[in-house]
């Protein structure tokens, strides 16, 4: 399908006087701060608005400009960011604060070229704080605007990969309007979230139902095709809560070390083929710490998952014998009353195990 000219004004027309009349009221559209914009967008990738709102709120309340992220430690913002998850956004965001800082000073620029090269800025993030904080004629492909897009144009192919992403992106670009850009981009999204859902899209509400090639064709439900699912796979973890007195053993992460680098942990791993939840307990404090332990009961069973994994972590205490602690995972570790715990940033697994833990002191103290 190819939209005439008068066509593709009156998508514009339609779509942003829509906007004006529905959008959300949220707190990162109450001015066009490029500083505020580029945090929402990247906390809300991979995570919801409502869940993005209140971590959105306590961000700006500890970090409220570009200066004063760049000024903080990392640790600082792990802790700030903590329970937001996919935690490499929150180091990519800090870095790249320093980075803006050292090149352009405190005020957040319109430059490109500068952005693309940010740790973490790819062409959403790019073209999702330019266009509205600089009216930049960037688009911006997202879940939301990519299921509108493959409706409005009929794509029948997965936009989400290859040729399709190819040809999602060209579909959004194709679209952008002279003015209002950053509106038009919010506005897309906007409509994919509130409109035009995955299920029982409300087509009937839609501006732009008239020109919608999967509505005209009845093939709503089948456009864009579902994501191709991944087999779960159940891991069996355990934890040690590994005590010296009334001290509890927390370890940080090496900065090299993957998931959750550099946040802080009872240590945990695999539960191996054969080996009992008290055999794993002394064979993980071993490696990971060399603290040779005696294992007590189980303390907390913690479910979580991770992509496509569904994690189970058997959490018992454990009692320090001796040893000297060295590791190739953790950096650094520390023996922390139950009070401090609550003062390291951890993972939101590890902040349950602690939730629990706290609960049980409370109940036997």
């Amino acid at each position: 399908m190819t939209l005439t000219a008068l066509q593709l004004r009156t998508l514009h027309t339609r779509l942003l006087r829509w906007f004006d009349r529905h959008q959300r009221d949220l707190p990162w559209r109450a001015d066009r701060d490029a500083y505020r914009i580029w945090v929402s967008e990247v906390m809300l990738q991979q995570t919801t608005v409502a869940a993005v709102v209140p971590y959105f709120e306590r961000f700006m309340a500890a970090f409220p400009n570009v200066a004063a992220l760049a000024a903080a430690e990392e640790q600082q913002v792990l802790k700030v960011w903590e329970g937001l998850g996919y935690y490499r956004r929150a180091r990519h965001l800090h870095f790249a604060a320093r980075l803006l800082v050292g090149f352009q000073g405190t005020t957040l620029q319109d430059d490109p070229a500068m952005w693309a090269m940010m740790p973490g800025v790819g062409p959403y993030i790019l073209g999702a704080v330019l266009s509205q904080a600089f009216e930049r004629r960037l688009p911006i492909v997202e879940a939301n605007s990519l299921r509108v897009l493959a409706r409005l144009f009929g794509y029948r192919g997965d936009p989400r990969e290859g040729e399709g992403k190819a040809w999602v992106w060209a579909a959004a670009e194709s679209l952008l309007p002279v003015t209002r850009v950053g509106d038009y981009n919010q506005a897309l999204m906007e409509l994919g979230a509130l409109v035009c859902t995955p299920t029982a899209p409300k087509c009937e509400t839609c501006p732009l139902k008239a020109v919608c090639e999967a509505r005209r064709l009845g093939l709503q439900a089948q456009i864009p095709p579902p994501k191709k699912a991944k087999a779960i796979v159940a891991v069996q973890e355990v934890g040690i809560v590994i005590r010296k007195a009334d001290r509890i053993l927390l370890c940080r992460r090496q900065a090299n070390s993957g998931r959750w680098q550099n946040m802080w942990e009872v240590p945990h791993g695999p539960i191996r083929k054969g080996e009992s939840v008290e055999e794993a307990a002394e064979r993980v404090a071993r490696v990971l710490t060399r603290f040779i332990v005696k294992v007590g009961s189980v303390v907390a069973t913690i479910r979580h998952s991770v992509t496509h994994h569904a994690i189970t972590m058997t959490c018992l205490d454990a009692t320090l014998q001796h040893g000297r602690f060295a590791s190739q995972q953790y950096a650094e570790k520390k023996w922390l009353s139950m009070d401090e715990l609550t003062e390291y940033p951890v993972s939101s697994p590890q902040r349950e195990l602690m939730r629990k833990l706290a609960e049980a002191q409370d109940t036997t103290g």
